[in-house]
């Protein structure tokens, strides 16, 4: 019988992973400052295009693709760890969920639907640095979700350990901490120039930084733990033959 088999080095990954997010970061950058040396806002259309702040282009279908991978590592070890009755199969699993989530919202950016019912709730007017007021739901969802992750952390290897709170930390900087500077700036400033537009890069190179540092961890984490991890597709055509498996 023959077995094709598909090596995966987390470190290779990674580096490609990394590698396709800095051209995305550098020509997201390169076209702001030609749109705002030359007046032009769209240059053929290639400033949208690879602007890391604006949706529906090449850097938000990358970003979508990083999380939905993050999303079935994650799905592959709630599996792994079902099987093995694991007490933490129950944190995998919201964790996949939560990854699968942030893909699609990452995609069709659910979360800025929530920012005007926030102002409504906050009184509206000028938030300052709550511009972007969907920060808040996501600050309270971070700390209601905190205390169900603490033990399950600290019931991971030391190196696992830190790669998620390292990937997690660098994350949450970029979404909500960069989200809350640029609500700050933008709302004495607006949107729509060269500060903005480098604050908001920064934000979404963070997230995509802290995204593939995550990925790493978790292939890391199977390697390790699981050594290697095998996927079989049984057939629908017929059924077995005496004496078969």
């Amino acid at each position: 019988m023959v077995i094709n088999q598909i090596s995966v080095n987390p470190n290779a990954v990674a580096r490609v992973l990394a590698a396709v997010a800095c051209l995305l970061v550098v020509a997201s950058t390169g076209w702001q400052l030609a749109a705002y040396m030359t007046g032009h806002e769209y240059i053929y259309g290639f400033v949208p295009l690879f602007y890391l702040d604006a949706e529906q282009n090449i850097p938000t279908f990358f970003s979508t693709f990083l999380l939905l991978f993050a999303a079935l590592l994650l799905l592959v070890i709630t599996v792994l760890e079902r099987n093995r009755t694991s007490s933490s199969f129950a944190h995998w699993a919201v964790l996949s969920c939560g990854f699968f989530f942030m893909s699609v919202d990452e995609f069709v950016s659910l979360h800025e639907r929530l920012m005007e019912p926030t102002r409504r709730l906050l009184g509206g007017g000028d938030l300052g640095i709550f511009c972007f007021a969907w920060v808040i739901p996501g600050i309270a969802l971070i700390l209601v979700l905190a205390p169900f992750f603490v033990r399950f952390l600290w019931r991971l290897p030391a190196k696992t350990r830190l790669t998620f709170v390292v990937a997690a930390v660098i994350y949450i900087g970029g979404c909500i901490g960069f989200d809350i500077i640029g609500g700050a700036y933008a709302s004495g400033y607006g949107t729509h120039n060269l500060t903005y537009s480098m604050i908001a890069t920064v934000e979404e190179s963070l997230e995509m930084a802290g995204v593939i540092i995550f990925i790493r961890g978790l292939l890391v984490y199977i390697c390790d733990n699981y050594k290697e991890v095998r996927f079989r597709i049984e057939g629908t055509s017929g059924q077995a033959k005496s004496g078969e498996p």
